[in-house]
């Protein structure tokens, strides 16, 4: 942070700083859903996919029922497809990696057949209020921030304070003990896997409503960047670490970096490469704390 405000003193200005967390939102909307499953021990690596789905559906179904219709069949038809990624890797005990990476191709095409391989567009841009979630203000903030931190707030709440949330760290921490222990470990992360769904179908919401129209392909290779910023924010790929609060500064962390590199003249792809590093830099330092030493042993 410091490096990219010596590079560019734009970097820190007010409209600079709340154009990073506006335009951070919808990926920090994803990752706090994202949280959970993590730290149940499980992985979710359709979220990108499912966002392409929640906004096409979104778009399609206004012109067709009206907003207040299709915003609630949206969250209905992509709580259903988490809804199935958690019952085959709840109920089933598949392994969450290869499921998710099969759903990550099955919901890409599914959305393709859903738009028939189109974009989707809202007809009457100027006549309709659902543009409030996404281009709207409250007190001069932004309304997809205010979301943000709203929900990060309620599930930071729920993941931190209820029995529910203590549920979701002794499932990832150790599943069997938590299982002998009484806990429906199924179920928890049956659970987990529908709040990642309700999060990417309010991702979807957000950026549906902000750009009224939207490429049927707008959230593919998301799912890495928010597994960046979720593990970029201390949760452990290996389960029963985390909180929503350290997923939001992994967020804000992200976007900041990524801007500070347009800012000092890298092109956009640039960013593909320091989130490959920040995954590979987390993940090592994260084993490498469990096992007390930088190196395996084996080593």
């Amino acid at each position: 942070m410091i490096g990219f405000t010596l590079a560019n003193e734009r970097f820190i200005s007010p409209d600079n700083v709340l154009g990073v967390i506006r335009s951070s939102a919808i990926l920090g909307v994803m990752a706090l859903g994202v949280t959970f499953v993590v730290i149940s021990g499980n992985l979710d690596l359709s979220v990108g996919s499912m966002m392409s789905f929640s906004t096409i559906v979104v778009l399609d179904l206004h012109d067709q029922i009206g907003p207040g219709l299709a915003i609630p069949a949206m969250f209905a038809l992509t709580l259903c497809l988490g809804a199935f990624n958690g019952f085959l890797v709840g109920y089933l005990k598949l392994n969450s990696l290869i499921v998710t990476l099969g759903m990550l191709s099955a919901i890409h095409g599914l959305t393709l057949t859903w738009s028939g391989g189109k974009n989707m567009d809202i007809a009457d841009k100027a006549g309709t209020w659902f543009s409030v979630f996404g281009q709207e203000r409250v007190l001069g903030i932004p309304m997809p921030i205010l979301i943000f931190l709203l929900l990060a707030s309620l599930l930071g709440i729920m993941l931190a304070k209820t029995p529910f949330g203590r549920k979701v760290y002794a499932v990832g921490g150790n599943g069997t003990a938590a299982t002998f222990s009484g806990i429906r470990r199924a179920r928890t992360v049956f659970t987990c896997y529908l709040i990642s769904a309700f999060c990417v179908a309010t991702a979807g919401l957000l950026q549906a409503s902000r750009s009224l129209g939207s490429q049927n392909t707008v959230g593919q290779g998301m799912e890495l960047e928010v597994l960046a910023a979720v593990i970029l924010g201390g949760a452990s790929l290996l389960g029963g670490s985390g909180t929503i609060f350290k997923t939001v500064i992994g967020v804000l962390i992200l976007g900041f970096i990524q801007n500070g590199l347009l800012l000092v003249g890298l092109q956009f792809y640039v960013q593909y490469v320091v989130t490959w590093v920040i995954i590979i830099l987390a993940v090592w330092l994260d084993i490498a704390a469990k096992r007390g030493r930088l190196l395996s042993p084996i080593a």
